[in-house]
């Protein structure tokens, strides 16, 4: 499933090329025929998102929610004349003067309320990538109430919006912990740790495209956006492999049938 900062990603582009425009809508798969009807013909007016949610918003203050699960795809081409033409899987398809969009295999297209919109977002914890005051408080006080270890708590988008099973296992390994510890054992320094990372590790995400967690400097880089994909990540699929900066062999287990990766040394618990 795409991190929250695919999603953010998604969001900025489809706004900076459709915004503005003009758009025919459709739905080839046919699952999304009305609301493909009810959006023809109407100026794409913005995009913005939360965690792991996208919203469209469109001409006539109508809202199409996006959740794009396990399956979920975007596929953008700049040229109409030249687009393919959509699988049968696609849910929705823009085309107008600034290209092609198709959307497949969502788990969520659908027009929504300004009243449903709200209670989705009542469920959502802070994002990292839409920042605001408090939200460590609330993170914080998430974590004091929780027993189940922390990297399974960081995947709960009702504490933290956007992280999924890569993030959390590096957040963990660059914060020093151990990602079976209680989330109540966390303290407040830790916390302000794993909430800082994920501001600034997830912008990275969301503007080169890709997960880099690796400091550049230690692998000779100069920038993230340098780093290979064998050496974008300190423990996340490197089981058996030696930590990057100690040699001790990186282990995984499950949790909560989702598996995690850290370093015992560096992560000690």
């Amino acid at each position: 499933m795409p991190e929250g900062h695919t999603i953010h990603r998604a969001a900025r582009l489809q706004r900076r090329r459709f915004g503005g425009h003009v758009l025919e809508v459709d739905s080839p798969q046919g699952r999304f025929a009305d609301g493909a009807a009810e959006l023809s013909g109407r100026r794409l007016e913005g995009v913005d998102a939360l965690g792991k949610h996208l919203f469209h918003r469109w001409e006539g203050d109508l809202t199409v929610h996006i959740h794009l699960g396990l399956f979920g795809k975007f596929k953008v081409f700049s040229d109409i004349s030249s687009a393919p033409e959509p699988t049968d899987g696609t849910r929705m398809r823009w085309r107008g003067d600034a290209g092609v969009m198709h959307l497949s295999g969502p788990t969520a297209c659908e027009i929504i309320s300004a009243e449903q919109e709200d209670v989705l977002r009542q469920r959502i914890g802070p994002d990292p990538l839409a920042a605001c005051d408090g939200d460590l408080d609330r993170i914080f006080s998430s974590f004091a109430r929780r027993s189940a270890p922390i990297a399974q708590v960081l995947l709960d988008q009702a504490v933290v919006a956007g992280i999924g099973n890569v993030y959390r296992a590096e957040f963990c390994f660059l914060a020093g912990i151990d990602p079976r510890r209680p989330a109540k054992q966390v303290d407040e320094e830790t916390a302000r740790q794993l909430w800082e990372l994920s501001i600034s590790l997830m912008k990275v995400g969301e503007r080169i495209g890709r997960i880099v967690t690796v400091d550049p400097a230690e692998v000779g880089a100069k920038k993230p956006g340098d780093l290979r994909r064998g050496s974008r990540l300190y423990v996340y699929k490197r089981a058996g492999q030696p930590c990057r900066r100690c040699a001790t062999p990186i282990t995984s287990t499950l949790l909560a049938n989702r598996r995690v990766w850290w370093c015992p040394t560096c992560q000690p618990s």
